[in-house]
């Protein structure tokens, strides 16, 4: 069964919505998966305060690099945004028949593991990276279970 993309094109919440910026089709080529990448937006205006991605499905590479990654803009931070965001894929991810979903950052991150943390992940593990992998050399793993999909 081939993947399908699904009408997910505005989440709306009550600080902020995510718009669809790029629908983006596996490449089995390079080992990815379909991924929706969405504009964090201040609710009900057009003001883009980050991004937020998520990657659909489960393969080896994603426990390194996660299902969700996100960024928000320096004067934007400190209100949950990215938190926010991740807990509006819920609805994504559970459609698509994902029970869980890995979030990596960088063990220095702190600002991210604290979002991990808003949104009910528990840290799973430190993990060396690969050889193969191009990002930083180790991650910390945080697997969305607990108030993440309850």
């Amino acid at each position: 069964m081939s993947f399908q993309f699904l009408k997910f094109d505005r989440l709306a919440g009550e600080d902020i919505d995510l718009i669809i910026d790029e629908k983006v089709p596996a490449d089995e080529a390079k080992g990815w998966v379909p991924a929706y990448k969405y504009n964090i937006v201040l609710h009900n205006t057009t003001t883009i305060v980050g991004q937020i991605d998520i990657r659909i499905g489960y393969q080896e590479s994603l426990y390194f690099g996660g299902h969700i990654g996100y960024t928000v803009l320096e004067k934007y931070r400190g209100n949950h945004f990215a938190g926010k965001a991740c807990l509006l894929l819920k609805q994504v991810a559970l459609q698509h028949g994902m029970d869980k979903v890995i979030v990596t950052c960088n063990p220095d991150n702190y600002p991210s593991r604290k979002t991990c943390e808003y949104v009910g992940a528990v840290l799973r593990e430190i993990v060396n990276l690969p050889p193969h992998n191009d990002i930083a050399s180790r991650h910390l793993v945080f697997i969305g279970l607990s108030r993440f999909w309850t």
